[in-house]
């Protein structure tokens, strides 16, 4: 064994390795990324790790794989699994062979997502075990953990980190991985044919069953797991928690000198520990629920109070209101609210010192150089003055509903602009419907919805953003660029081919020749049916900068207009226009708006 300073992703990716895990599978989402490519960089001969079209369809290979007896992996956002839900559900009932565990990386705040779910109460939806990592070091062990029930009970398993834990750091003991037991590398898997495998009604009904009793028996043994645990000594106050939430609890009572108040640890809220919560509950007086997103444990313990009639104050987010309901938790925020239940003076750290100054207003931005830029702003220059509406998407190119661009009217889930444009056509069919897709949602979602246009004869204009990157998760393949994740060169699927099979025929334009890109997105206006524009240009961290812009003093007036009109980073304006050589890429879209031509770019 040695020690490494692991990320918790890093740690978990170890984790699954030292487990003996086969098979690897998912999409990139932010804050679940790391994992995957800690695998792929870190795998040894027999391990298999993939970046899937999409959630759906990496779950469903790793059932495949599961269903020969081979120890499988699956990552994820929280979003994720709406696309995974589907076989997901039925994989509850049907079960598997070799060990699955679904990684679901949840996002309080949310810091880069859409919204904020909570996988503990998919958990209990899907009544599927789920495991709550506390930290790095916890979800290095626990993850192994998750991979023997599993496989014990012949079920996919839940394994619920959240942003701050698979982004802290820590030290931990790496042990080779495993070469021996359940889920071996390299291996002589096997499928076995059986009916089991092919989910009917009845086998559902009578597997539902089975399930409910399983989960009762699992809540008993939970109950001794260790990592759920009830910590301190108090028999007035107590203290229910889990996951990330747990690490801010114990320093806010360490800086309240408070670390005898009686802790409830729970690290798999389902199936919810009953007996260890009302072994807490029996000695404690009154109990204050701190977790981040939905009530989950402050549910449960009502429910085990009022079940055993046992008359306890329980305060939380839900019913009393003590906490918010929605958002991140902070140390500081639970040091005083804690505090306030306690009955102890607390004066936030640095008392009587003025507050920092606030950090200034940086609101998200296309980077400097972003052809996504040109491509909106091409759109925007081709249908000023008429009717239009712009449905976009997830991704770099949601930054096109930001001033001065103003160009995404709707933003859904992955894949929807393209069917919400289709929607609004028919509601409102004098108007023009755009919708905006990069390449890799369009092989995430995409290609559904424009079939689905085509198939219905519907009248809209698909704008394909094709930067040759998955660009706001960090770079990640897609089918489109001709390399998987195991750095094997495969085919790279030519999204104007795909287009052209599905019935439409696209122009393929550079969005950095203006005029170009202007005049292709006006002739595709003024037809009927499905057309599409697609927009290839690489984003600015896959082909580097060749030079950078300068502005001709002599020439510039002063007017503004490149920095109100594109609003990239690059540029300021005073008395003149600037250009910071730090952060421009030379694209030349401004020197192509500048009416002066005082823009001048040097290769």
């Amino acid at each position: 064994m040695s020690v490494k300073l692991l990320m918790g992703n890093e740690a978990i990716a170890l984790g699954a390795l030292r487990a003996g895990v086969s098979v690897t599978a998912g999409y990139p989402g932010t804050p679940s990324t790391e994992i995957l490519e800690t695998i792929a960089k870190e795998r040894r001969d027999g391990v298999y790790v993939e970046w899937s079209v999409n959630e759906k369809a990496a779950l469903e290979l790793a059932a495949g794989a599961s269903y020969a007896g081979a120890r499988t992996l699956v990552t994820m956002k929280q979003v994720g699994l709406n696309v995974a839900s589907d076989p997901l559900m039925s994989l509850a009932y049907i079960g598997v062979k070799g060990g699955m565990v679904i990684v679901v990386a949840d996002d309080p705040g949310p810091i880069s997502s859409q919204t904020e779910q909570d996988t503990r109460t998919f958990a209990k939806y899907s009544k599927l075990p789920c495991f709550d990592p506390s930290s790095p070091e916890e979800a290095y062990e626990m993850i192994g953990d998750a991979f023997e029930l599993s496989e014990e009970l012949h079920t996919p398993v839940l394994f619920r980190p959240t942003t701050r834990m698979c982004h802290a750091t820590a030290p931990i003991d790496v042990a080779e991985p495993a070469f021996v037991g359940g889920g071996v590398l390299n291996a002589p898997f096997h499928f076995e044919k059986d009916p089991k495998w092919v989910i009917f009604p009845r086998l559902s009904v009578k597997n539902h069953a089975l399930i409910e009793k399983r989960n009762r028996a699992l809540s008993e043994r939970f109950s001794d797991y260790n990592f759920n645990a009830v910590e301190g000594r108090s028999e007035t106050f107590g203290i229910a928690t889990g996951g990330v939430c747990y690490a801010y609890v114990k320093e806010a009572l360490r800086r309240l000198d408070a670390e005898w108040v009686k802790v409830l640890k729970i690290a798999t809220p389902f199936p919810f520990p009953q007996r260890l919560a009302l072994d807490f509950l029996d000695s404690t007086e009154c109990v204050f629920v701190i977790e981040e997103l939905d009530p989950v444990i402050e549910r449960e313990l009502l429910y085990v109070a009022g079940a055993a009639g046992r008359a306890i104050n329980i305060y939380g987010k839900e019913i009393t209101e003590n906490l918010p309901a929605s958002g991140e938790y902070t140390v500081e925020l639970l040091t005083e609210k804690l505090a306030a239940f306690l009955g102890i003076a607390y004066e936030p750290v640095g008392g009587g010192v003025p507050d920092a100054p606030p950090l200034p207003v940086r609101p998200p931005v296309l980077c400097a150089g972003c052809p996504h830029r040109a491509s909106f702003y091409a759109v925007k220059k081709a249908m000023s003055g008429k009717k239009a509406v712009f449905c976009g998407d997830i991704g770099c190119y949601t930054l096109g509903n930001a001033q001065p661009l103003d160009m995404v009217d709707t933003c859904l889930c992955m894949g929807a602009g393209i069917t919400i444009a289709q929607g609004l056509s028919r509601a409102e069919p004098d108007r023009a419907a755009f919708a905006f897709v990069g390449d890799s949602t369009f092989f995430a979602s995409g290609i559904t919805g424009i079939v689905n246009a085509v198939y219905n004869k519907n009248d809209m204009v698909l704008i394909v953003l094709d930067n040759r990157i998955t660009a706001m998760t960090g770079g990640q393949t897609h089918p489109g660029i001709g390399k998987t994740l195991m750095g094997e060169a495969t085919a790279a699927l030519g999204i104007p081919a795909i287009l052209r099979a599905i019935g439409v025929e696209p122009r393929v334009v550079n969005p950095l020749e203006l005029d170009n890109a202007i005049s292709a997105v006006k002739a595709a206006a003024w037809e009927t049916g499905v057309r599409a524009v697609v927009f290839e240009y690489p984003c600015v961290n896959v082909a580097k900068p060749t030079g950078s812009a300068s502005v001709n003093a002599e020439k510039c007036t002063g007017c503004g207009l490149c920095a109100r009109e594109l609003g990239c980073p690059a540029l300021k304006v005073g008395d003149k226009a600037e250009i910071d050589a730090s952060l421009c890429t030379g694209c030349n879209l401004c020197g192509q708006v500048c009416p002066f031509d005082a823009i001048e770019v040097t290769k």
